[in-house]
């Protein structure tokens, strides 16, 4: 998976839906290796997007969990730990 891609599911307050197209994007941008389209595939790219965020949007809402929600604040610290733990010279 896309190291750019977070985890949306279970955390409060919920994503938003910038969060799940921006996600959407980047999903979008890896399989295609394009980061930005020409302007032939414009049309394509977008709409992939959207449908991706939908889709997205829709799984988010349908899962269900029993854990309690995750703090954003606490995994990005976590993230950040691990980036500069794996990037330290």
């Amino acid at each position: 998976m896309c190291r750019n891609i977070r985890q949306l599911h279970n955390f409060e307050p919920p994503a938003s839906d910038s969060e799940i197209h921006d996600a959407a994007l980047q999903y979008v941008r890896k399989i295609s290796g394009a980061t930005k389209p020409s302007r032939a595939n414009a049309a394509a790219f977008d709409r992939a997007v959207e449908e991706i965020a939908r889709a997205t949007g829709r799984l988010l809402d349908d899962l269900v969990t029993s854990a309690p929600p995750k703090d954003r604040e606490v995994e990005a610290a976590r993230r950040r730990a691990r980036a500069s733990e794996r990037f330290a010279a």
